[in-house]
This record gives structure tokens, sequence and C-alpha cells, in this order.
């Protein structure tokens, strides 16, 4: 059931007295418009259901009478559930709830439908990542036959209607119950919903109008992709049935890790390991990014785990012109194995500093809280 409390007769824009034609003209008009193939809306799918519930509920004389009297909770009462659950071409929907008076053959409908979507992975270096790239992403997709130009038929010859279906393409089956009449429609096991039975199938593709090809996809991938985003190209899916009508393939990118770096949205982390003496005397030191070699001055009397940013050195935005930063965290390396020299001359050094030399200046900009962390440190 709906969530949405709309009124049954404003879903579909006629009055309470509308007639069943008048109904009947309005939910194919709407169909048309919100099927979720054919909008772009967001909210199409969600009306789309609506407006279907809504005719089903005001096509059935008795379920009409009940809602006028009681609305949704007497229908409720009485059990109903909307029966309308899934999306097929708008020609199947249409004729499943008028059946086959929406014009044109089965067989034209079957070559109008379009066929599944499919879905390939791209894997990218971070540094790709960072500067966009043509990719060719392999794939296994049915495509029009070029034999039959996606008929089925083996050129030259024929094809009769379908004794199953009679050329409707679909099979119904009516039942009883205590709400009424229930009319079930599938498509027809013998023609897969053509309508039509071949003379001669097209020996390249077997009758079915499209062959499974191994191909390469070429896709664009935009600077400032993030791992596990989709690109959608339109029209590279796979055929429908004896159709020329293709989906759309959906690119998974996925951006392999870098051992140089750590990614965070545009921001880029990384390590920059420096002596013990350059720490406290100040140095220049050269640092990587994804542009090339960057030279950064590390000011005297650096701590261990201090973080210089770098403003515009980390991963472009995936719209728009902004640039992250590279957040550089410096790690200390004091040395291990000393000589009986050097160690005399760092005691001796050690003996001239006294506290003084050891505080800490605190960051105007990093509050209480953080000039508290770094006296406790």
């Amino acid at each position: 059931m709906s969530q949405t409390q709309t009124d049954y007769y404003e879903l579909l824009g006629v009055a309470r007295g509308a007639s069943d034609a008048e109904i009947k003209q309005s939910f194919r008009s709407l169909a048309r418009e919100l099927h979720p193939d054919v909008s772009g809306a967001p909210d199409a799918e969600l009306r789309f259901r609506e407006i279907a519930e809504a005719y089903e509920v005001l096509s059935d004389p008795e379920r009409r009478a009940l809602y006028d009297r009681y609305g949704r909770a007497g229908l409720r009462g009485r059990g109903f559930e909307p029966a309308f659950t899934d999306f097929g071409s708008i020609a199947d929907i249409i004729a499943t709830f008028f059946g086959d008076d929406l014009g044109g053959t089965a067989g034209q409908r079957a070559r109008s439908a379009r066929g599944g979507d499919i879905q390939a992975v791209a894997e990218i270096e971070l540094d790709e990542a960072f500067t966009g790239i043509a990719a060719r992403v392999p794939v296994e997709v049915a495509v029009p036959c070029e034999r039959c130009d996606a008929s089925g038929a083996d050129p030259g010859t024929s094809s009769r209607a379908c004794s199953t279906c009679g050329g409707a393409g679909a099979v119904r089956t009516v039942s009883q119950n205590l709400f009424g009449q229930f009319v079930q429609q599938r498509t027809c096991p013998d023609c897969g919903g053509s309508g039509e039975v071949l003379e001669q199938p097209c020996p390249d593709c077997s009758g079915d109008g499209r062959r499974l090809v191994r191909r390469e996809l070429d896709v664009d991938i935009p600077a400032g992709i993030h791992d596990g985003q989709q690109i959608r190209v339109r029209g590279e899916g796979h055929a429908g049935f004896r159709s020329t009508e293709r989906g759309n393939a959906f690119v998974v990118v996925r951006v392999k890790p870098d051992e140089r770096f750590v990614r965070d949205g545009e921001e880029l982390h990384t390590a920059l390991r420096l002596t013990m003496t350059e720490a406290a005397l100040g140095t220049t030191a050269t640092v990587s990014s994804l542009a090339g070699e960057l030279e950064l001055a590390v000011p005297p009397g650096t701590q261990p785990g201090d973080v210089l940013v770098l403003a515009g050195e980390g991963m472009p935005a995936l719209r728009g012109s902004r640039r992250g930063s590279l957040h550089v965290r410096l790690d200390v390396a004091v040395p291990t194995a000393l000589d009986d020299e050097q160690r005399r001359l760092l005691e001796n050094v050690d003996r001239t500093l006294g506290p003084e030399a050891y505080v800490q200046k605190p960051d105007e900009n990093e509050g209480f809280f953080g000039r508290l962390k770094s006296a406790l440190r």
C-alpha cells in the first residue's frame, strides 16, 4: 500500500463522478508520462506506483464503491493489497491493465523492448584518479545481430503468428476469488513475447536478434573520482530481445591503494621522516605529491607527529575547480647506534641545554585544549 494519503481521484486527475472511460484515459496518459524508463524525475517510481494503485481500485466497480464510502481503511478491512509491483515496458504495463488495445502488433512492441543494463569494473591507480583517464574496460554484452538486423529471422524468410498466444505475445489466465476476478498475464513461453514464430531463425543469433560478444568499452573517468563511484555510459548495455534498443553500461571505478598516500575525500595524507638534528635545527625537505616532488620548509624545533599542510596539493574535487590539501606528518628518527665519540658529543650538548630549550611554543590557533595537550606532552 502506498504510504501517501493522496486521494485516488486526485492522483489520476479526475472528478469523483468520472466515467470508466475518463479514468482509463487519464491513467494511460499518466502511465506514459511517469514510467521510470521515460521520466527523469526522482519521484517518478513512487508516483507511478501510486497511479497504478489508484487505477486498480477505481477501475473495479466493487472496490470503487467501497473506497467512495469508507476510503482506504475500508479497502484494507476487506484485505485489499495492490497487485502491481514490477516495472516492465510501458506497452506491457498498459496491456496488463487494458488488454491489447494499445495499438500496434505484438511483434512491434517486442522489437521496442529495451535491453538490460550491464555492470563492469575499471581499476585505476591513484595517480590516474588525480589526473583523470580515458580507460578501456572489457565487457561481455549482447549486441543487435547484424545479419538479421535484430529481427531474429534469416534474411529472405518470414514469420507467422504464434498459435499459443494468437500473436498477442502474452498469455493470460483469469481466476475468481472472494474479491472478484484476478487476471494474471505472463510472457508467452513459445514466442518469447514477440507474438511471432520464425519460419527460419537467423543462424548467427539463433532467432534471438542479438549476439553475445566481447569488446572493450571506452570510458572517460574524470579527475577526482572516488573509489566505488559509478559512471553511466548510455546505450552500451545489452540489446533487447529482437530489438535494437540497448540498455546502459554502469562502470564501477575501483581506485587502488597507494602506499605513499592515504586519501580522505579531497585531502591527502603522507609521512616524512626527519633526523633528530633536522627536526631540531630545521631544514628544507623534499616530499612527494601526486603532481611531483615538492620542497617543504621544516621549521626548527619540529616535534614528532607535527603535521604541515600544503594547500592545493591534494586531490581535485570531482565537481568544480577546488583542490584539497596535502597533509605531511613528520616522523623524527632517533639514532640507535652511536660510537663513543658521538655519545660524548651528545652528552655534552645535553648538559648545555636547560629546560627552556624544550618548551614548546603553543599554536595560537590550537585553542585551550590543544595547548593543554601540548603541555602534557
